[in-house]
């Protein structure tokens, strides 16, 4: 799926080049900073086009042949076999929003959120063939194995800390308490200090001998929304924002992801990106954008208080800073050195957040219940629905 597209004026086919047309081209991430390949786009527009057929009530475009055929070729993308343990989804550095060298490689939190989100709308809105039977059958194992892994494996908390600390290592046993053999050492100092006795969340990233504790707040809110995260992980996920509201929030909502890469870490992991400089762009700084996906989460758990303070924060100075990209600094005091103005998604992502405090129910386009991914494994809730051949699908650790 493109991650953007380009409108280009060209001559009509067969005129002498008075008459022209407008036609798109389309950016796969051959020309992009870099050549990244977007691997979110596809699955936002999966979760978009739920949300367009429950907001308008008009299901006609996810019903076209072309789209339910873009819808299956996305997840069967998503769900084919590759050289990996695990039911995350693994991908490039650079593969979502945050599109340069940042370290996030590997299993990155906010694909998997977007992942588990996509499998469930798209679920939802396939049309049931005999031929998506085997296709359906995938998509519920793969939630399965996706849930549990991301809520037993990434999330962290005080307990769940102090557990780390005492791992015993190179432990070879199917019982392996230690499954990814990380090693206590990993362990940041700053984690230690800023974990606060109420509260958790899920770490950016987890492969073998390695977990990246950094805070990713759209891959947490959004973990919040979809319910791949529990009840008891998403009011935990608030209280650490409520906790380290300065941190998180400060005077500009929302840091993208705490704390900053500095130093050595920073000249390794990024490569010296003079962009992603500490607490600037994507390495903590401050994106109004993800206002939006911040209120729906506090919409779902029932704490919109939290989200109107934020955004009362944001719009002390948005207007007056002409709607820019994104905010530098640790508590976001500036506007971003290379940030552009009056950029599209600040503006809707300030503008959507105060619709969805003054129309509440307007979250439930983007929000799946609990329910509805407790019960998505009910393979045979329809006894009328036809069932394909059983395939056979690679072994997954969960």
């Amino acid at each position: 799926m493109p991650a953007s597209f380009k409108v280009r004026v060209v001559p009509c086919e067969g005129s002498d080049g008075s008459s022209t047309e407008e036609i798109l081209e389309p950016d796969f991430g051959e020309a992009a900073i870099g050549r990244v390949a977007p691997v979110d786009s596809g699955l936002w527009w999966i979760i978009l086009l739920r949300a367009y057929g429950l907001s308008t009530g008009d299901f006609s475009l996810q019903e076209r042949v072309d789209v339910q055929t873009g819808i299956r070729m996305v997840l069967k993308l998503c769900l084919t076999d590759e050289f990996d343990m695990f039911p995350t989804l693994l991908v490039t550095d650079g593969s979502c929003m945050i599109d340069r060298r940042m370290g996030i490689h590997g299993h990155p939190l906010e694909i998997q959120a977007l992942f588990f989100h996509a499998l469930l709308c798209g679920r939802e809105i396939m049309l049931r063939e005999d031929s998506g039977s085997d296709l359906i059958r995938e998509i519920d194992l793969r939630l399965l194995a996706l849930s549990f892994h991301i809520r037993e494996y990434y999330w962290i908390d005080l307990r769940k800390l102090n557990e780390i600390y005492r791992y015993k290592t190179e432990e070879y046993s199917f019982d392996a308490i230690n499954k990814f053999n990380i090693y206590p050492d990993q362990i940041s100092p700053w984690l230690v200090h800023w974990m606060p006795d109420q509260g958790g969340y899920l770490i950016g990233n987890l492969q073998p001998a390695h977990m990246d504790f950094r805070f990713f707040s759209l891959g947490n809110l959004w973990s919040i929304v979809s319910s791949l995260a529990t009840k008891e992980q998403s009011d935990g996920i608030l209280d650490l924002i409520e906790a380290r509201w300065c941190d998180l929030i400060g005077n500009m909502p929302f840091k993208i992801c705490f704390p900053a890469l500095e130093g050595e870490d920073w000249s390794i992991i990024t490569g010296r990106d003079p962009k992603n400089t500490p607490w600037s762009y994507h390495n903590g700084g401050s994106w109004p954008t993800l206002l939006w996906q911040f209120t729906t989460a506090c919409i779902k758990m029932g704490r919109p208080e939290l989200a109107s303070k934020a955004v009362e924060e944001a719009g002390k100075r948005l207007s007056k800073d002409r709607w820019p990209e994104y905010y530098d600094t640790r508590t976001g005091r500036f506007i971003g050195k290379q940030a552009r103005f009056y950029q599209t998604w600040s503006i809707a992502g300030y503008l959507v957040s105060k619709m969805l405090l003054e129309n509440p129910a307007g979250a439930k386009m983007l929000i799946s219940e609990q329910a509805d991914v407790v019960n998505f494994c009910l393979l045979e809730a329809n006894p009328g629905r036809k069932r394909g051949r059983k395939g056979k699908s690679a072994p997954i650790i969960v």
